[in-house]
């Protein structure tokens, strides 16, 4: 090592490296790739910062460092800055401890100081205290501090490192100094694709010198956005190879389950993953909270947003510095406005609670930032958007409104209470999702199971297209060049000449083959952004006061459920009405009111199948399946389940990750669980929702209930026919949005309905479907409206479940229930019933055509698809058999939020049961529960009623 950075090291009361973070060490020094994919807060930042700084002293060596947002690339620049100043050091802080850091270890993003002043972990721990550079006043910005230490870098007493952000706030004059002086340059994906690529012969002395490419938050880096990156990871290295370089790629990542295999695919190349931390940490308590049930007939439970803001308003009470994530924008303001009305009611003083999502103004945002690291604000609720690791401050209590979707972000928000060796505490509170319930009824499996694979599909036609144009505009291809995945080797040349026959490539031959040069105007990566696979972001504009302010930003694909006319939006928890919406124009008028509603669009969606890339039959025929109960088995199933959880859920207690039987769950449930390596899904796929075994196929009923359990159980048992059938292929989609609903604040009422008029958004994408045939269907569910209810109570359980194995949110993947043809559609209408619609949104007495079809889609919410359908059709059956599983399981008697989605209470009373209709549906489909898979491997005989 450099013998000045080993000197600012020890200045900074560093002596010692942790076991990973060694491991990194050599890995670079050997000129590998690597990948850090350790928990939040282990000191994955000295893993890359040590060999870069490194390099740079010893051989002048330049670095591109990449973060997902500006916030984490501003703090990272803060940070090298820190260091710089300790390069000049007289004199050292006390030494690390023999575990590796000391408390003022400025490197780890941790552990950083604030504004140049140390914080209280760090003052407490005795740690040297450094100034801001010459220049920059006390509090200043990030920004400012980072630019004064870059201004002063090389002087005396630094390490002589310039490190500079690039990015969309940075002035047009410092750019050239950015290019030309930087040894170290802090961007974010979107500059790198849209101002430094298409520009590379600016960049040509920074290019020229490239040695290493740090890429942090890896495992943000999935599906629209890790495909549209993994383009410009293509372009990036076209560029390198053209100056002559290959940089060492270094990736840092939270916890997921492949963080070596999704590195590879972004950049072509092996990768090793350093998995194993060295690093302690504070003590951290984890609170699984469902909230009581309040029917408990229809399993209806309080609702989480006011769970959470009780939590909350607890929380701020006791002193206790929280953040709350909320899973919409929506969701984020209205948990605000109830926090605020608790603790900013008097405006003349500073805000305690703040709220952080998409959308704002980049210049609050950098305000909120500068808030939240200042230790200025109590509380701070917020999307994803704080998910990722920019330095907001210690904080004591991170509370989760709602399970995020996958396990590594639920351990990612989590981590962000107790940074800097700090306790703390988590608080999951569920929802009434069927994933969140699963998760706290089986917390075995959420303490368990293994990360979730991150997946992208970089050579989804669309966006491969789009990056194509951008390199072919940054240098011409040759005939023979190669551009994706070995897939595409033999479509480029096709690409391109597609592009010459559009006027914006010509082929001019010569001896050493064709080249391939743009010709037109246009400037390809204005066009393309990596965020959406569509383009056009909409802008929302304050016009009170005689003014037209823009308050904030909504993307074209959220635009027609959140910017209609009549729609209530909100900034800051202040309320807005839309008054008018400039579709073509991409603009949004809006003026502030006082209502005391908010809105929520209601939307429809119809499929018409395309093209059927591959089929596959699903389940086998009844004779050859052990898959019917007896009557006691039936009743005996009810009696044992409420014998176990009398409550229906998990009682609200602490949580240790150490001993299982500490999690609330009964010791019989725990006894169910199955083994570890019966949670693990095959290497392709993410983990299986485990099955609780039990003696019935329908769910455990509540008193009252059990007398019936014996006849349903019976009748639903063995379908006299499983003849169904999976597919993966395109299909055409068309969603419509009628109207809204106003909803009042803190009631909840819905107070009235609002039309939507706004164009018909259509979408070709990719979808897995399944189907019935005909006549197994009838024979199962004579009637129309049961078979209706039943697949669309399927389908609300297919939809959460694949969305966990696909480590997808929800919103990734849409679901309908239709015609194959798009001839009709069925929803769940005003009145709580299940109702066919026809293609102009017409209720129908009857479906149009010979054949009663039901057809349940699953698909890929973006143009084109992404890559979620084709391994949820690899897994169609484990998908119906966790589906089944998830509603069988559920302590329901005729169904709920948790698994088959509200049901009505005069069914209830009238013991019509949607939830026997569904869990018939994913019989017919194939699915099995873990008894009978058991019972059928075990004897192989068939027990009748």
């Amino acid at each position: 090592m450099h013998p000045k950075l080993r000197d600012a090291l020890a200045a900074r009361g560093l002596t010692r490296l942790y076991g990973h973070q060694r491991q990194a060490w050599d890995l670079a020094a050997a000129g590998q790739h690597l990948v850090v994919a350790t928990p939040t807060a282990s000191g994955k930042t000295l893993c890359y910062n040590l060999p870069v700084l490194d390099a740079v002293l010893s051989r002048r060596a330049k670095a591109l460092y990449l973060f997902p947002t500006k916030a984490l690339a501003q703090d990272q620049v803060a940070e090298l800055m820190e260091l710089n100043r300790a390069g000049g050091a007289t004199t050292s802080a006390e030494q690390a401890p023999a575990d590796g850091f000391g408390g003022g270890a400025a490197l780890n993003r941790d552990t950083a100081r604030i504004d140049g002043q140390p914080t209280g972990d760090q003052a407490a721990s005795g740690a040297a205290s450094s100034s801001p550079p010459a220049g920059a006043p006390a509090g200043a910005p990030v920004e400012a501090l980072a630019g004064a230490a870059a201004g002063a870098a090389g002087a005396a007493g630094t390490l002589g490192i310039k490190a500079f952000t690039f990015d969309g706030d940075t002035p047009g004059d410092a750019r050239k100094a950015v290019r030309t002086r930087g040894d170290i340059v802090v961007s974010n994906p979107d500059m790198l694709h849209q101002a430094i690529l298409p520009h590379h012969t600016k960049w040509a002395q920074f290019f020229e010198s490239l040695a290493f490419i740090v890429v942090d938050e890896l495992h943000s880096y999935r599906g629209v956005f890790g495909s549209h990156v993994a383009n410009v990871f293509r372009r990036l290295q076209r560029i390198c190879q053209f100056y002559g370089v290959r940089p060492q790629f270094i990736f840092a990542s939270a916890t997921i389950a492949n963080p070596a295999e999704l590195a590879e695919q972004l950049i072509g190349a092996p990768v090793t993953g350093v998995t194993n931390s060295g690093a302690p940490r504070g003590s951290r308590h984890l609170l699984l909270w469902n909230p009581p049930v309040i029917n408990p007939d229809l399993g209806i439970r309080a609702s989480a947003r006011s769970q959470s803001t009780r939590i909350a308003r607890m929380a701020t009470k006791a002193g206790l510095k929280n953040i709350v994530f909320a899973r919409t924008r929506l969701m984020v303001e209205v948990i605000t406005k109830y926090l605020k009305d608790a603790f900013d009611r008097d405006p003349r003083r500073p805000p305690r609670v703040i709220a952080y999502r998409g959308g704002y103004l980049p210049s609050e945002r950098r305000q909120t930032e500068r808030a939240l690291r200042a230790g200025r604000v109590d509380t701070v609720v917020s999307t994803s958007a704080l998910e990722l690791g920019v330095d907001i401050g210690a904080l004591d209590v991170a509370i989760l409104n709602g399970y995020p979707g996958t396990i590594a972000a639920t351990w990612q928000r989590l981590g962000r209470a107790g940074r800097r060796n700090r306790g703390s505490l988590g608080v999951l509170v569920a929802t009434s999702d069927p994933l969140d319930q699963y998760m706290v009824r089986h917390p075995e499996f959420f303490l368990g199971a293994s990360p979730e694979h991150a997946r992208i599909h970089p050579d989804q036609l669309l966006i491969l297209m789009d990056h194509v144009r951008c390199a072919a505009f940054e240098l011409p291809f040759k005939d023979g060049d190669r551009f994706g995945g070995s897939s595409c080797a033999e479509d480029l040349h096709e690409m391109l000449s597609f592009l010459r026959d559009e006027g914006v490539l010509q082929r001019q031959g010569g001896p050493d083959g064709g080249r391939w040069y743009w010709v037109a105007d246009s400037y390809p990566a204005n066009a393309v952004s990596l965020r959406s696979v569509a383009e056009g972001n909409f802008v929302v504009i304050d016009i009170g006061d005689g003014k037209q302010t823009i308050i904030a930003e909504v993307d074209y694909s959220g635009a027609p459920g959140t910017l209609y006319e009549g729609a209530i939006y909100m900034v800051q928890s202040q309320p807005y009405q839309v008054e008018r919406l400039d579709w073509t124009g991409r603009k949004a008028f809006v003026r502030k009111t006082r209502a005391d509603y908010y809105t929520d669009a209601i939307d429809y969606t119809r499929l018409k199948i395309l093209d059927r890339f591959d089929s596959r039959r699903l389940g086998a025929d009844p004779a050859e399946r052990a898959a019917t109960l007896t009557a006691g088995e039936a009743a005996a199933s009810v009696a044992a389940a409420h014998a176990d959880d009398p409550a229906g859920g998990l009682t609200n207690r602490p949580v240790s990750a150490d001993d299982t039987d500490a999690t609330g769950a009964s010791p019989t449930a725990s006894r169910r669980a199955p083994p570890a390596d019966s949670r693990r899904a095959p290497p392709a796929v993410a983990p299986a929702i485990p099955q609780k075994p039990s003696a019935t196929d329908d769910s455990p009923a509540p008193s009252g209930a059990a007398a019936s359990a014996p006849a349903t159980a019976a009748s639903e048992a063995a379908p006299e026919a499983t003849k169904a059938a999976a597919s993966h292929g395109e299909v055409h989609i068309v969603r419509r949005y009628p109207g809204y609903k106003k909803i009042r604040y803190y009631s909840h009422d819905n107070i009235g309905y609002g039309h939507i008029d706004l164009p018909d958004q259509e979408m070709h994408t990719s979808a897995v479907w399944w189907q019935v045939e005909p006549n197994a269907l009838e024979r199962s569910l004579p009637t129309r409206e049961q078979a209706i209810e039943g697949f669309l109570g399927a389908a609300y359980a297919l939809h959460h479940v694949a969305a966990l194995r696909a480590m997808a949110e929800v919103r990734d993947l849409g679901r309908a229930v239709g015609d194959s043809q798009g001839r009709w559609f069925a929803v769940v209408g005003g009145d709580g019933r299940g109702q066919l619609r026809g293609p102009s949104n017409e209720p129908l007495e009857e479906p149009p055509g010979d054949r009663f079809e039901p057809t349940l889609f699953l698909y890929d919410n973006y143009p084109g698809g992404v890559g979620l359908s084709a391994p949820l059709f690899d897994d169609a059956q484990a998908l119906v058999t966790d589906a089944l599983g998830l509603v069988s399981g559920c302590a329901c008697a005729h169904g709920c939020p948790a698994c088959i989605g509200p049901i009505l209470a005069s069914d209830e009373q009238a013991l019509r049961s949607p939830k026997r209709s569904a869990l018939i549906v994913l019989r017919l489909l194939g699915g099995t529960t873990a008894a009978e898979s058991s019972r059928a491997s075990t004897s192989g005989a068939v027990i009748r009623a």
